[in-house]
């Protein structure tokens, strides 16, 4: 078989018609989706490739590991619990692949509580301000089904309404607290960390305010406006007077994104 200059052995749409296949297969998986940038069409050439596999009732990750892709492949709950309860990072054909467990009972759940504008927020490794419930909502929002079928929700009015007073509530803690207990005593890494915390959960108020789903953190204070923080905590310094200002300016340009956003 032919290999091309980034050695795959498969052009795209074979390799990922052949990859849906083989999860579609593993028992008990109902649906396969194709998420991130690859569905958005925001991809680069050396994107990961997204995969969601949908699946009801029980789910042995073994099946996935028997296929014999290399890689790590979680238990359920190997990645912290709740709704995101777990995946694999495996290299197939070249290519990096995740692969995201989706219990349907769960996701079909906060469905039903996003549309009712109900949700909570779970913490996840290397996600800042934690993930929102609704997630695995909106990732049913950007999904390109490959195999199977699952819905495709819009945003609820009442998520509109209901989730930004939630997170500007979280992040105005953090900005006062990062004032009051870090800035006044000239501790940047701790009170520029804090900084960047409450802009990520302003940013997830705004994208709610705008109706915009978030699935990663990856782009989020981008999507949310925020972009100039990245300069705030540049210049910033390890003095009281420094810090204080790094904790206003960036407090002043979430409220003024969110305030945007709700007009």
């Amino acid at each position: 078989m032919a290999v091309d200059g980034c050695g795959w052995a498969m052009d795209d749409a074979t390799f990922l018609d052949d990859v849906a296949d083989a999860l579609a297969g593993l028992p008990g998986v109902t649906a396969v989706a194709l998420g991130g940038s690859r569905a958005q069409g925001t991809c680069r050439h050396d994107s990961d490739w997204d995969l969601a596999i949908y699946y009801r009732g029980d789910f042995d990750p073994e099946a996935l590991r028997a296929i014999g892709w290399p890689g790590e492949v979680s238990a359920l709950g190997g990645w912290g619990g709740g709704v995101f309860n777990g995946g694999a990072w495996l290299r197939i054909d070249g290519r990096p692949v995740d692969v995201h467990y989706r219990d349907l009972n769960v996701v079909e759940h906060e469905l039903v509580e996003a549309q009712a504008g109900r949700f909570r927020i779970e913490p996840l490794l290397f996600h800042l301000a934690g993930i929102p419930s609704y997630l695995v909502v909106g990732e049913l929002a950007i999904a390109r089904v490959l195999r199977g079928e699952l819905p495709r929700p819009d945003y609820p009015a009442a998520l509109r309404r209901s989730a930004p007073p939630v997170w500007w509530g979280s992040a105005e803690r953090v900005f006062e607290y990062a004032r009051a207990n870090h800035a006044r005593h000239g501790r940047l890494a701790a009170c520029a960390g804090l900084v960047t915390v409450a802009a990520s959960q302003a940013a997830h108020a705004i994208l709610a305010a705008r109706g915009e789903w978030v699935t990663n953190e990856k782009t989020l204070l981008d999507g949310a406006g925020l972009a100039e923080l990245d300069e705030l905590v540049a210049v910033a310094r390890p003095t009281p007077a420094s810090l204080k200002h790094l904790v206003d300016d960036a407090r002043t340009l979430a409220r003024g994104a969110l305030d945007a956003a709700s007009a």
